[in-house]
């Protein structure tokens, strides 16, 4: 069973569209959640990309909302989710399942081992903090990581993409949580970079427990500083914007 109920209203309905047991993401909802929300400006979150993506911690947050907490809450995404695309949850949670979408194609693994019963508030407290450290991997704690394996993307056509997150905790939070960085690593294959993200989870009763959250870089080339510079720059300014 669900280790929490969700309210019946809050900031997270507004970024999804539900039909029973069916639920979709619009471009527009997901662009505004990873710039609202998460404070991500990835290219493949804006409504009119060719190439949107809904973003991972939209579809973390809606999942947590739906099912609860747990000590052991991860997810591995199965490529890039498109909007529109409508998702099948499972009525009852099991320690290992998946989300599917309207043609049975598995978008999402999840584990959800030991349920912990969770005040709506504190589950939406929790959800926010993490989202909001989750968004902020580029530039500050990606950039310096690149820089030091002596390579980057194309500036050209970035892609960056979740491929996973794990949460682990010891006890229920409360509505103080804090999600803060810790440390983070990079792992060059060929055209590509395994990049990990740690996270330490706490609230005013002390150590809850930590997160990481894992990412693809793909089209690797040769670190150009002057390149990343202006790359870096225009982030900024689409922040700004």
């Amino acid at each position: 069973m669900p280790a929490s109920t969700a309210p019946a209203t809050d900031w997270l309905d507004d970024f999804y569209n539900a039909d029973s047991d069916q639920l979709w993401v619009t471009a527009d909802q997901g662009s505004r959640f990873a710039k609202e929300i998460a404070g991500d400006h990835n290219p493949l979150h804006d409504a009119e990309s060719s190439r949107f993506c809904v973003p991972g911690d939209l579809l973390f947050a809606l999942i947590a909302r739906r099912y609860g907490l747990a000590r052991h809450f991860a997810l591995s995404f199965r490529g890039m989710l498109r909007a529109g695309t409508k998702l099948s949850f499972p009525s009852q949670p099991a320690q290992a399942f998946t989300i599917a979408d309207e043609n049975d194609r598995d978008t999402v693994e999840v584990q959800y081992d030991r349920p912990v019963t969770t005040d709506p508030a504190a589950l939406l407290a929790l959800i926010e903090a993490y989202v909001a450290s989750s968004g902020e991997t580029f530039p500050d704690r990606l950039g310096p990581l690149l820089a030091e394996a002596g390579v980057m993307f194309n500036p050209q056509r970035p892609f960056l993409v979740y491929d996973g997150m794990a949460l682990d905790i010891q006890r229920a939070p409360g509505t103080d949580v804090r999600v803060t960085p810790a440390d983070a690593s990079l792992s060059v294959n060929g055209k590509r970079a395994d990049v990990q993200f740690d996270y330490r989870i706490a609230d005013g009763d002390g150590a809850l427990g930590e997160a990481s959250k894992r990412m693809v870089v793909s089209g690797l080339r040769p670190y150009d500083a002057e390149a990343m510079t202006a790359v870096i720059a225009a982030y900024h300014a689409r922040r700004a914007r």
